[in-house]
């Protein structure tokens, strides 16, 4: 499967959808998308993408931003654990974001959903807990503040701790600009070393002041006191701050408490989140590429009008018209070499890929499409020195799992069939396994060098 996606380079259009992503969870879910083969899923998410473009046209753009990954924090709260401050404010800021994006689609009471019937689901499922949300919010500042009036207990301290480093300030102010101890300082700030308050003492008057050295400076010359008048407060302001510590621990407890009841809710709004991020991404892609959602037909036909190859400068490639199914099962596509033959082959099946991921195509909106149970394709250089295959061995594997595997309803894409060999062996090759898959009944399109289709007599094929 990946190989098949890659050489159709439907990996580089889920990078290009990726980019539109808001969050990390739609990000994830985009490198998860895979296109469906059955017609119903490829219904419902083409109706996806088309709400979502209503949406945005009514509404404007989804109230998305870019959030912290969560799962860590989940993982938290589903074993009963206290959550940090940055883990709390985290899962605050997903509650605002789900708040906002359920909002956005009930806030208006005259607004019809009918229309949406594919995307309320999304919208209506997803749980929001504004009181939780605010109470986290006010709580903690950021990611390394939590706020004084948190809870009064810790009001208090804080209250009292401000007072106590007062007291300390003013007595050590009084040491810098005493003039009995003014020429015994180095510099005349107060400072902090090993959570004591301490002031700058020359190293050569260290016994003119009584207290403790907490620290030197790099020269050697510059000591940091505490001194003895301060010691008891510095060890009250001390005592205080543990208190301070166990309070915020103890609301930290109450506050992630609060989320234990709705881990499954919140389980199921990164899902959600997710899915919607992904939704919309691809809708701003067709917004911004004028692309379009085409028609699905029960009949086993395509039809491209104005198609271009999405990942060429629309300024620059020149538009195709595919039909396949109407009045003919096979297409075979002649010309020169880089007359974008194999640009056409993969036209087709990137843009049905695409499609069948509801993601919009480049082509008029008139175009319709079939939905295949498989695609096959056999395009490129397989030659392989692991595997000991060269260029027509290669192509062979392939075609021969291809003839193994399809089906009425599949689509065959081949490139420079039965290449690689003598022309005359590869032609008569070429036609038995389009004779076996006219019979199998099967859509397919190839083609050849011009020089090689005047050796070929394909009097049951149109082209």
């Amino acid at each position: 499967m990946d190989t098949f996606l890659t050489k159709l380079e439907y990996t580089q259009i889920i990078q290009i959808i990726e980019s539109y992503c808001k969050t990390y969870l739609g990000k994830k879910q985009c490198n998860l998308l895979l296109p469906n083969f059955e017609p119903m899923a490829v219904e419902n998410c083409l109706s996806e993408t088309n709400e979502a473009l209503n949406l945005l046209h009514q509404k404007g753009s989804l109230p998305l931003f870019e959030i912290e990954e969560l799962e860590t924090y989940m993982k938290i709260l589903e074993s009963n654990q206290t959550l940090s401050l940055k883990g709390l404010l985290a899962l605050s800021k997903f509650l605002q974001l789900s708040s906002s994006l359920h909002d956005y689609f009930y806030q208006d009471e005259n607004f019809d959903l009918l229309p949406f019937s594919n995307l309320t689901p999304y919208f209506s499922n997803i749980y929001s807990n504004p009181t939780i949300e605010k109470n986290i919010s006010t709580k903690i500042l950021d990611e390394n503040t939590i706020a004084d009036n948190a809870s009064s207990k810790l009001f208090a301290l804080r209250k009292n701790r401000k007072s106590l480093e007062m007291q300390v300030k003013d007595k050590l102010n009084s040491y810098l600009h005493s003039a009995k101890f003014a020429k015994y300082i180095m510099d005349p700030i107060v400072t902090i070393r090993n959570s004591r308050y301490v002031i700058p003492v020359k190293e050569e008057y260290k016994e003119m002041v009584k207290g403790f050295v907490h620290d030197t400076s790099s020269s050697g010359s510059t000591l940091y006191m505490e001194p003895m008048a301060v010691f008891e407060l510095n060890n009250q302001i001390n005592h205080v701050k543990m208190e301070e510590e166990i309070e915020i621990q103890k609301i930290l407890q109450v506050l992630s408490a609060t989320l234990f009841p709705y881990t499954s809710e919140l389980k199921q709004n990164l899902n959600l989140v997710g899915k919607l991020d992904l939704i919309f991404a691809k809708a701003f892609y067709g917004k911004n590429t004028d692309a379009v959602l085409p028609q699905i037909t029960s009949k086993k036909v395509i039809e491209f009008y104005k198609a271009r190859h999405p990942l060429l400068d629309k300024n620059i490639a020149v538009p195709i018209d595919i039909c396949l199914g109407k009045d003919y099962e096979c297409l075979l596509i002649t010309g020169p070499n880089t007359g974008g033959k194999t640009v056409a082959l993969k036209t087709v099946g990137l843009l049905l890929l695409m499609a069948y991921s509801g993601i919009p195509i480049p082509c008029s909106e008139k175009s319709s499409i079939c939905v295949f149970s498989n695609i096959f394709i056999d395009i490129g250089d397989e030659q392989s020195i692991e595997q000991n295959l060269s260029t027509f061995s290669a192509h062979m594997k392939n075609i021969i799992a291809i003839t193994n595997s399809c089906n009425s309803n599949s689509l065959a894409l081949l490139d420079e069939l039965g290449s690689g060999t003598d022309p005359l062996e590869g032609a008569a090759l070429a036609i038995s396994v389009l004779n076996f898959l006219k019979n199998k009944r099967l859509l397919h399109s190839f083609y050849y060098a011009l020089s090689r289709i005047k050796r070929i007599c394909f009097s049951n094929y149109w082209f």
